[in-house]
């Protein structure tokens, strides 16, 4: 491939089987992920991890911290910044389904790189969370064995939703067998925090500049999905995290959904507002 797109062989035939009806979609589960900022003399970087390259699911691939939202996420926490309600408009679901969206955004980036958006109070975040007790702390979250709710509570923390900015949505294609519908959202480095590779699931981490992985992505040197080259080209034109963060109000969270088709013979994989994306698959052969 000339670029570095995310492209599984097996693709091909799961289209033909949803266009045929012997495929049905599985149901999209809800997820939340974190483009991570911090400033530099050459402007933002954004946190990234590469996906080790045993994983069933993008293997290889870079990507932002994130994951699935654990039904427990609803639980009652304390809260900071706009109300669930405001955010439950903001995202296009309920008051509850909004606070566990909010909440797996948050959890996923501590789980996965060390980073906390919350604080003792509705004002303030946590310093350094790289200590022995915090990383035994991190580590029962990532074994599910206690839920981010219990932990904030035991640690006397309020969420800082303020924190977060949701920046867009994206939903997994109805032919693949793992499906997610994912929020995306922009946050800045807390001051006194650092990320770490704390992700089972990755080999690698940088904090690299948007356009830098951009255009090593369209050199075909890293590979990514087309939902983390698109946001990262969408926050190329931005000279700090503050800036990203004021914009991410006014963004569309329309979601986007790759669309098959048969045309001529091909099949024409595309997702719509993003050309750049669009595959043609011979009905027989490999992508082009």
């Amino acid at each position: 491939m000339a670029n570095g797109q995310w492209y599984p062989p097996e693709w091909p035939d799961r289209i033909r089987a949803l266009a045929d009806g012997s495929l049905t979609p599985v149901a999209p589960k809800r997820a939340a992920t974190v483009m991570l900022l911090r400033d530099a003399a050459t402007g933002p970087a954004v946190h990234m991890l590469r996906r080790r390259a045993s994983m069933a699911f993008a293997g290889g691939a870079y990507a932002y911290p994130g994951g699935g939202v654990d039904p427990r996420d609803e639980h009652q926490i304390r809260w900071a910044g706009p109300t669930r309600a405001w955010w439950a408009q903001r995202l296009g679901v309920d008051e509850a389904a909004a606070q566990a969206i909010v909440c797996a955004a948050v959890r996923e980036t501590y789980e996965e790189a060390g980073v906390l958006l919350a604080g003792p109070t509705h004002d303030s975040v946590v310093g350094d969370t790289t200590g022995e007790d915090w990383e035994a702390d991190r580590a029962a979250l990532v074994a599910r064995d206690v839920s981010f709710a219990e932990f904030l509570d035991r640690r006397g923390l309020v969420l800082r939703s303020d924190l977060l900015g949701a920046w867009t949505r994206w939903i997994t294609p109805e032919f693949e067998p793992r499906r997610y519908d994912t929020w995306f959202f922009v946050a800045a480095l807390p001051e006194g925090q650092r990320t770490r590779n704390a992700s089972t699931e990755a080999d690698r981490t940088v904090w690299i500049r948007p356009a830098e992985a951009a255009e090593s992505y369209d050199k075909g040197e890293l590979l990514m999905m087309p939902p983390t080259i698109a946001t990262l080209r969408q926050l190329t034109p931005y000279d700090s995290a503050a800036q990203a963060l004021a914009a991410a109000p006014e963004r569309d969270l329309t979601p986007v959904l790759a669309q098959a088709r048969l045309e001529d013979g091909e099949i024409v994989l595309s997702w719509p507002g993003h050309d750049e994306f669009t595959k043609h698959i011979p009905t027989g052969g490999a992508p082009a």
